[in-house]
This record gives structure tokens, C-alpha cells and sequence, in this order.
């Protein structure tokens, strides 16, 4: 696909993956921006249609290996490359000068021996680049838009992170006392990848619904005791248990809240701070968010009930994985990091 000199030449790396193709799909409606180039390590020299056949017609472009795209001029790299891999292979990307959002939890933690503790193995024994966890920003866009327009790396957020995030954090910023959370967060298939394991093979995720990762055992729980404990200005912990529902796409979060705020004074802050963003909608607690009413779209739909006589209140958020929860929210800050309307290429 040709760029266009005025418009932003876009480079996405692990353009095969679901975030990847997603991304693209956005990218190819943008008015703003051009795809310079995609790239895949596994489908090197294919056609992008040839492997999502929803494409064809609209980015019929030829798959790069990781190394021609680092040499490959564009002026924002998306990386929907593996934990681990991301900033090893956007190295390269990052000392020419191209400012980078990074899908994958390589820049979103910012002790490197949280990171180790959490992502690092045998084969990749160490973060490749600690030096930069400190210049990357988190890219939560309602919550960092200054950080983000200045910004050369952005860490996009996991997909439950933003779900469970975005309900919380308005509280915590806003002082109200909170003793506990606990997050119940349900997620389609899609969210797992591509790469093909037991618990996602279709007979096995068919017609069930699990428990994964419980017990302060998931990788998203220190990315949200992050954010939460810098929005507190102390430490806080949460329980977070993740489930997989057996759909392609959404999540929806369920979070108990205990506090001596009501479900009204939870909503009203929270409607209040994100009154100037497009992308949140607060719901009434007798039209509680589902994953059928945000699917396909960039918005996260919030709601707060229960509380009184001692009872924890209730948030409930829903969103998808792959668009808000992913693709979605880096394009949305590409358009922050570059000036552009932040709804552009999102709402038609």
C-alpha cells in the first residue's frame, strides 16, 4: 500500500496475529494515516490476504521479515509481536528515531525485576531493553492523554487491565476510601492469540466456561496493582481471577468494591472524569454493560450498583478485547501521540 506524503506511514509488526489484523483493518479506513509496510516472521513473503482472506481488496501487501521492516522508513511502529520478543525486535525501530506502541507487556511494567519475575524464562532471561522502561508511557489514554501526546514509546495496556483500570481509577484518583477489590473478568477466545493451546481448542473451550490464572498468579494483576497503587499514592493490591468464556471476542469484568462510598457516588465520579472522553460510556445499574452492545467497537460501556448495609459496590465494565482491550486503544493513541482527533479511523 502506497503512502501518502500527508499522512503518518505506519509500520505494524505481528500484522498475522488477531491484534495485528485488527489493527490493520483500522489502519486501512484512517484518513490520517498509510500503511508503510506489515510484517510477519512466520508468513514472510505472503500476501497479509492470503492469511486473513477478510482482507483482500483492502491490504493485499506482501509480509516483511522483522529485520527488512526495522530498515523500512515509517514515521509509527505498532509491535503485536510476543511478550519478550516486542522489545527485543523494536530495538532497532526505537534508535532510528520512530516512535513505537508496543501491544505486548514488554514497557508496561516499570521495575525491570517486576517484569523479569513475570514475563522472563529460559530463553528470554532478562528484558532486552530496561533502560527504556522508564521513558515508555502507559498508554491509557483517558487517564495519560498529556504524557501520551509527548510521548516516543507507548505501552498499550492489556486488554483486562483497561477493563478493570478504567471503572477503578477515577476512584482512587479521587480519594475515596477503599478497602478491597476483587475483579471477576471474563474473556473471549481471541484473547488467549493464535498459537494454539488445549484450553482454546474448540472442543475444549465449546460449551464451557473456566477459571485460569487464579490466585494472584496472572500476568495482568502486577500491570494493575501499578497503575492502581500510583493513582493511591500507596500500595494496593487486588484480587483478580480471569475465566474464559466460550465466545471470540469481549471481555466483561464484574468488580466488588469495598467501600463507604454508595453505588451513586462511585457513578458520579466516574461519569465526572470522563465527561471530555468519547470512548466511555457510564450506564444506569437497570442497563448493565454487556459484550453484545461494545463488540467490534472502540468503547468501554461502566455501570455501578449494589453497595449499602455493609455489601461491597459493584462495577461492571465491558469492552472488546481486540479493539478497546487492543488495537483499538493504539490507534487511539496514535492519534493522541500525532495530534489527530482522537476518534479518528474509530467512529464513522
Amino acid at each position: 500500500m502506497e503512502a501518502c506524503k500527508d499522512k503518518i506511514r505506519v509500520g505494524v509488526l505481528g500484522a498475522t496475529s488477531y491484534t495485528g489484523a485488527e489493527l490493520v483493518r483500522l489502519l486501512c479506513f484512517h484518513s490520517g494515516a498509510s500503511i508503510s509496510y506489515v510484517s510477519s516472521q512466520s508468513y514472510e513473503g505472503k500476501a497479509l490476504s492470503s492469511v486473513f482472506p477478510a482482507l483482500s481488496g483492502i491490504c493485499d501487501d506482501t509480509l516483511l521479515s522483522p529485520q527488512e521492516a526495522a530498515a523500512t522508513d515509517a514515521d509509527c511502529v505498532f509491535s503485536c509481536l510476543p511478550h519478550a520478543a516486542s522489545a527485543e525486535l523494536l530495538l532497532p525501530i526505537i534508535d532510528r528515531g520512530i516512535k513505537v506502541i508496543d501491544l505486548s507487556a514488554d514497557f508496561r511494567l516499570r521495575d525491570a525485576n517486576v517484569y523479569k519475575e513475570w514475563y522472563c524464562d529460559d530463553k528470554h532471561p532478562a528484558h532486552a531493553a530496561p533502560h527504556l522502561l522508564e521513558k515508555a508511557v502507559f498508554g491509557l489514554c483517558e487517564h495519560y492523554r498529556d504524557r501520551i501526546a509527548g510521548a516516543s514509546i507507548i505501552a498499550n495496556p492489556g486488554c483486562y487491565v483497561t477493563s478493570v483500570l478504567l471503572p477503578l481509577l477515577p476512584l482512587y484518583k479521587g480519594g475515596v476510601k477503599i478497602e478491597w477489590v476483587i475483579a471477576d473478568s471474563k474473556s473471549g477466545v481471541s484473547g488467549a492469540g493464535r498459537g494454539l493451546k488445549q484450553n482454546t481448542h474448540f472442543p475444549e473451550a465449546n460449551e464451557n466456561f473456566s477459571a485460569y490464572s487464579i490466585g494472584h498468579k496472572h500476568r495482568h494483576t502486577p500491570e494493575i496493582e501499578q497503575e492502581l497503587s500510583a493513582a493511591a499514592g500507596r500500595p494496593v493490591t487486588i484480587t483478580f481471577s480471569p475465566h474464559l468464556l466460550p465466545v471470540n471476542r469481549g471481555i466483561l469484568s464484574t468488580i466488588y468494591i469495598r467501600t463507604d462510598s454508595s453505588a451513586a457516588e462511585c457513578a458520579d465520579i466516574v461519569k465526572k472524569f470522563y465527561s471530555g472522553s468519547d470512548f466511555v460510556r457510564i450506564r444506569e445499574p437497570s442497563d448493565l454493560p454487556q459484550i453484545s452492545s461494545v463488540v467490534h467497537t472502540n468503547y468501554c460501556d461502566i455501570a455501578f450498583t449494589g453497595g449499602g448495609g455493609g455489601q461491597p459496590v459493584i462495577a461492571v465494565s465491558a469492552l472488546d478485547n481486540l479493539v478497546k482491550g487492543a488495537s483499538g486503544q493504539a490507534l487511539q493513541n496514535m492519534n493522541i501521540m500525532f495530534g489527530l482527533k482522537e476518534t479518528a479511523g474509530l467512529l464513522r
